[in-house]
């Protein structure tokens, strides 16, 4: 069998560069559908974008990488393909955008594409021994059904993901090949992922919301926080988690929107005889005020406290810190920091720079960004960048 071009991994950059790579194009996944990421996100709605996405939104080892593919596919042009598919949206918050209805619009989409250009899919079919010759490459089609089948394509391209959610499949596939061709990995870990405390620290607790301003490794993020029996989650949680590191702590403001301390002295003084943890759930969740009186000493009435016992209190609750033990891992991680080095790879085309043919999308990449939407920009930008190069020089011949 030959093909002008083999991509592994009908996520979404896979479908996304099988939409516009030109020629015999050949789209394989071991999965049973195609786009499981795109439709279990956004709560089955699929943050497919953010308005405010840009190179200062992701993570890298070089941040300068993402630039050339994120500023020729752009979110507008992703909504533009969006709304030609007469698929409507609307902002949720912080610009990130959501199906009105339902995340397999989206999946339907990109397969309407990808056929409309001649892509054929092929899915419960995992690929071995891929092999590089003078004219191309070679592999074998392992269905999990039917025959093995030998291929022919003139280019590869790796668009499997990293190893977030393994219940889905995630693998190290596209890591191994990389190796295999001499492409360097950078160090990987989970990232949006929630954190873990020990002996079930917050279990008392789990349920409880709140805005909050969280800091790790001098990164904030203004979002909400979520307790669970295990730890912490929420956005605000899974924003810091790609910046935080093992033994690390991290900082919990929560209360960003209030001064606390002008608030409670101002009250001082027109409801003194209020209860201090009854005035402090006034602004706090009540259950989050009760777990903390016994650690912070929350006893007495507003009058009962002093300016610096009331200062001591606020910037505790201003700037909470705490040290968890680890996160949840791959297991529930949203994606994978760290990747295929971008040393090896052109901005332009996500071509192995040494290795012609070899092309690495998405999230295999090095290139990491933050919750809302911009990864899944980033797989739209990597894979039309990568199908844009491909086309090129089929008709270049």
């Amino acid at each position: 069998m030959d093909v002008d071009t083999l991509i592994i991994g009908a996520g979404a950059a896979g479908l996304m560069c099988a939409a516009h790579a030109d020629g015999r194009v050949l789209l394989v996944d071991h999965a049973k559908k195609p786009g499981e990421k795109i439709r279990i996100s956004g709560g089955g709605r699929c943050n497919f974008t953010n308005l405010h996405a840009g190179p200062e939104n992701f993570l890298s080892a070089n941040p300068h990488f993402c630039k050339s593919a994120l500023s020729r596919y752009t979110q507008w042009d992703f909504i533009a393909l969006v709304e030609a598919h007469g698929i409507a949206w609307h902002e949720k918050t912080l610009g990130q955008l959501f199906c009105d209805d339902s995340a397999t619009q989206i999946v339907s989409m990109l397969l309407r594409e990808a056929s409309d250009a001649g892509a054929e899919l092929r899915l419960e079919t995992a690929v071995e021994g891929i092999e590089r010759g003078p004219d191309g490459f070679t592999a074998t089609l392992v269905p999990a059904k039917g025959h093995r089948r030998r291929v022919f394509a003139r280019n590869v391209v790796l668009a499997t993901g990293g190893k977030s959610i393994p219940g889905m499949g995630a693998t190290g596939f596209a890591y191994d090949v990389a190796r295999q061709f001499g492409l360097p990995v950078t160090d990987i870990r989970p990232a949006l992922v929630p954190f873990t405390f020990p002996e079930k620290r917050f279990a008392a607790l789990s349920g409880t919301a709140l805005p909050v301003r969280a800091t790790a490794n001098g990164t904030t993020f203004d979002e909400a926080m979520l307790f669970t029996h295990r730890g912490l989650s929420g956005p605000a949680m899974l924003q810091i988690s790609s910046f935080w590191r093992e033994g690390q702590q991290i900082e919990v403001d929560l209360s960003p929107g209030l001064r606390l301390y002008d608030h409670l002295r101002e009250r001082r003084q027109s409801h003194g005889g209020r209860n201090l943890t009854t005035e402090l759930a006034g602004v706090l969740p009540a259950k989050l005020v009760q777990y903390l009186a016994a650690p912070l000493g929350l006893t007495g009435n507003l009058a009962d406290q002093g300016d610096a016992r009331l200062q001591d209190i606020c910037t505790t609750l201003h700037g909470w810190h705490l040290s968890p033990s680890g996160t949840e891992g791959y297991r529930t991680a949203e994606v994978t920091l760290g990747g295929i080095d971008t040393q090896a790879l052109s901005s332009r085309t996500m071509e192995a720079k040494h290795v012609p043919g070899l092309y690495v999308i998405g999230e295999a990449v090095d290139v990491t960004g933050w919750l809302g939407g911009y990864n899944f920009q980033w797989a739209w930008s990597s894979g039309w960048a990568a199908g844009q190069a491909i086309a090129k020089t089929l008709r270049q011949g």
